[in-house]
């Protein structure tokens, strides 16, 4: 089912301007690489839950398989594939190279939705005796 969540847009758009300030003006070997490849499964996720009343879990694990996809297919030069090699936009979405680290800065972003999902739901268990 089609809902929206606004605290879940919130976010999306948040993180969507913020990858693209670190597209567009940081040009380090730290935050651009680590940092966007972390923050872009946490946009995806919360795109996902923006619109559709999914589990957590899922959600994640679904979030997950799809950026490690994209990575492997970076591996199989996919950009080039599709005709996109000059496209400056197609090479910065989809990426052009492949990398073991970005798996794990993958991994890592949705380790950090997953526990803060996990947070703000304890939070949410109210109290034995309160209403």
């Amino acid at each position: 089912m089609i809902i929206v969540r606004k605290k879940y847009l919130i976010l999306t758009i948040l993180l969507f301007l913020i990858e693209v300030i670190i597209a567009l003006f940081i040009h380090d070997q730290y935050i651009r690489p680590y940092v966007g490849d972390l923050l872009v499964v946490i946009l995806i996720y919360c795109f996902i839950r923006s619109f559709f009343n999914v589990p957590v879990m899922g959600t994640a694990l679904v979030t997950l398989v799809f950026a490690y996809t994209i990575e492997v297919l970076q591996y199989f030069k996919l950009v080039e594939l599709l005709g996109l090699g000059d496209s400056k936009l197609a090479r910065i979405i989809i990426g052009t190279s492949f990398q073991w680290i970005d798996m794990v800065a993958y991994t890592l972003g949705i380790l950090v939705v997953i526990l803060t999902e996990r947070i703000l739901s304890l939070r949410k268990i109210k109290k034995p005796g309160t209403k």
